[in-house]
């Protein structure tokens, strides 16, 4: 499993409920879900970051 980084993100309240909502309706965190959109917008911007194999 990759690493994992803290960072602060500065988001308009309204966005905010929104994406809780979303978060809810689908059972997941709300920084599960913000992971989830961020790793749909990067497949479909086709730029998902390629893994790196264990040695």
């Amino acid at each position: 499993m990759s690493k994992k980084k803290a960072f602060a993100l500065r988001v308009n309240e309204d966005m905010m409920k929104a994406i809780e909502k979303w978060a809810a309706d689908e059972f997941r965190s709300t920084n599960g879900q913000i992971e989830w959109m961020l790793t749909q917008a990067l497949k479909e911007a086709k730029r998902t970051p390629i893994k790196k194999e264990k040695s």
